[in-house]
Formats: structure tokens, sequence, C-alpha cells
């Protein structure tokens, strides 16, 4: 049975700042602390990660949302990639990102989760700025 995450963090920028970081090679990189190597539009390839993340982004609406057809090496050869819908909104002076991982391989679920918070979300928390 495939799992699903859903995370949900506030940065103390703007949500185009967030979004721009997030579709550019070089503040992805920064950012993660891995190389990360993104074509910014609709069926451009990406990694991250050094490549341990991989994928394309399926849509684009500047700078509210960004969905992508994501894997990692960890995915079974057989597995089709699963999808991750991002959503930003402004909030309390900042931005909300809603973050939303379907269609994640049986038992990688908790494994992603985890990973998001700890290789995402705290270090964009730095790379951003700690401000409420």
């Amino acid at each position: 049975m495939l799992e699903s995450v859903v995370l949900e963090e506030w940065f103390p920028v703007e949500p185009a700042a967030v979004y721009r970081a997030w579709l550019d090679s070089r503040a992805h990189s920064a950012f993660t602390g891995g190389e990360a190597v993104i074509e910014a539009r609709v069926g451009g390839a990406f990694t991250a990660w050094d490549a341990y993340i991989l994928g394309r982004t399926l849509s684009l609406d500047p700078p509210r949302r960004i969905v992508q057809a994501w894997r990692t090496t960890e995915f079974p050869d057989s597995a089709a990639d699963s999808r991750l819908d991002l959503a930003f909104s402004a909030s309390a002076g900042g931005t909300r990102l809603i973050l939303r991982h379907t269609e994640i391989p049986e038992g990688q679920g908790i494994s992603y989760a985890q990973g998001w918070i700890e290789h995402y979300f705290e270090p964009m928390q730095a790379y951003f700025g700690r401000r409420r």
C-alpha cells in the first residue's frame, strides 16, 4: 500500500522567496547542503542531495505551488514516482509551506517524513533566518 506524508512549516520570508529558492540550483544546494541541479520549468528534470533525489516538475503556479514527480535511489526499480505537492501562502508576515508527499512506496513514509524535517525544514530555517 502506498504511503503519504503531510507536513507544514513557517518561514520568516515572503512566499516568492521560498518558492524561488526551491527551484534555484544554487539556493537549493545552499539550504540543504547537498548538490542540487534543477531545470526550473514544467517538464524540467531535477536532482537533489547529490542525485539521491531525482524527478521532474509537473506544474508550476508562481509563487503559490510546485508539483513534482519525485523519487530517491531507495525506490524499488518497479515503483512509480511519488508525487510532491508544495503549497506556499502568506502567513503571519512570512510563508506557510504545506508539503504533501503522496504515492510513497510502502514502508518508506516515516523515513521521508523525518528526512523532510531534518534535511529540508530545519536547514531552511537557518537559511531564511529564524524570526517570528
